[in-house]
């Protein structure tokens, strides 16, 4: 197992090249290397765990990160970088990369410890409740990964130019359009989610030892998880928004302290009920967390367009209670359906459902996925 360190050092590199990469307004070779990684972790488990057993585990997961860095290196090549043998410890540039880093390794910490404490207060809990919370929480992870992280990981740059050129007024309006933007596309998927959280979990995990029971332990934890789809996704633009104001200790003062919060919302919730208790104390916090991040952000910025802003959230939540009533009816007209074709279908209609609503609303962010299509 300690060959598997390897892959550590790989990605802490990794991941500078992937800042720098992005930084250039180059997304396509970040994305496009955690699927290699996967990729070789998958074909270490299909072609070299049958004879080698863990060891083959571990070679996909050493040649995954491998891979994970090169096809980087080879974007990083194409802009004519080149490497120096120097540490770069004079470098002022290089001070302020510490400086800027320092309050993020302890916000990442504390993120780290909120988990163990969680884990120990869910492991107190019946059999299965642990598993529940982890499941519903990669459940939840799934849209906010796709619909958040995306948006925040494109607009970085662009926030950061913006602000190095003193161009305030235009990063206000980059600002208040990417959390537009996010909250267009989060809050379907959160009412999405919390309707429709039985036939998605029975589609993608009810099988072999996760039983009917299972679906239902699951299903209380997503159901809590679920509205803390927007504040997840939101904190992911704000967040992005200070650093590149080059303030990375507001939003770590303020995610350490909706962690403490979290950690004490989840002792009072989990008496009362149980393992939801603890998701339902994650959406508090993280929700809590996304009104004070917006609310300095617009501070510091002197607004954030908030009729706008306004608009968006009341349009799309008027649109998605009404996707969020006609899933509602077909999980009940269709729950002898076979769950292959159900889920799937509600899902898709679901989604169709809730676009026509915004174009009746005349929301603009129609229009702009509309241009992205083309």
């Amino acid at each position: 197992m300690r060959w598997m360190l390897i892959s550590t050092v790989i990605f802490g590199v990794s991941g500078i090249i992937m800042g720098v990469l992005n930084s250039l307004d180059h997304f396509l070779l970040p994305a496009l290397a955690p699927v290699l990684y996967n990729l070789s972790i998958i074909a270490g488990a299909w072609f070299l765990a049958p004879t080698l057993g863990v060891h083959g585990l571990v070679i996909g997961v050493v040649v995954g990160a491998a891979l994970h860095l090169d096809i980087q290196l080879f974007g990083l090549w194409r802009y004519g970088a080149r490497y120096q043998a120097t540490l770069g410890l004079t470098d002022s540039r290089v001070h302020e990369v510490a400086r800027l880093m320092g309050p993020r390794v302890l916000g990442l910490a504390a993120v780290q410890l909120n988990f163990w404490v969680n884990t120990i207060l869910a492991s107190a809990l019946p059999a299965g409740s642990l598993s529940a919370l982890n499941y519903a929480w990669l459940l939840m992870l799934l849209p906010q990964g796709i619909v958040a992280q995306g948006v925040a990981t494109a607009a970085f740059p662009t926030f950061a130019v913006l602000e190095a050129q003193g161009r305030r007024a235009e990063l206000r309006s980059t600002i208040s359009g990417a959390l537009r933007g996010v909250l267009f596309l989060a809050i379907p998927a959160a009412a999405g989610l919390f309707v429709w959280r039985v036939p998605l979990i029975r589609l993608l995990l009810e099988r072999g030892e996760f039983t009917a029971s299972s679906t239902a332990l699951t299903a209380a934890a997503l159901m809590y998880y679920a509205p803390g789809l927007m504040g997840h996704s939101v904190v992911e633009i704000a967040a992005r928004a200070f650093y590149a104001l080059h303030d990375t200790r507001t939003p770590v003062a303020i995610g350490i302290a909706a962690m403490a919060g979290n950690v004490l919302l989840s002792l009072w919730l989990r008496g009362p009920l149980g393992h939801a208790g603890l998701a339902l104390a994650n959406t508090l916090a993280t929700s809590a967390e996304m009104a004070l991040l917006v609310w300095l952000l617009s501070r510091r910025l002197h607004g954030l367009e908030w009729p706008r802003l306004w608009a968006t959230v009341v349009k799309a939540g008027v649109a998605a209670a009404a996707m969020a009533a006609v899933l509602a009816w077909a999980a009940r007209a269709w729950a002898d359906q076979p769950i292959l074709l159900a889920a799937p279908l509600g899902l898709a209609a679901g989604g169709l459902l809730y676009l026509a609503a915004a174009f009746v609303l005349r929301m603009p962010e129609v229009r702009m996925l509309a241009r992205l299509g083309r």
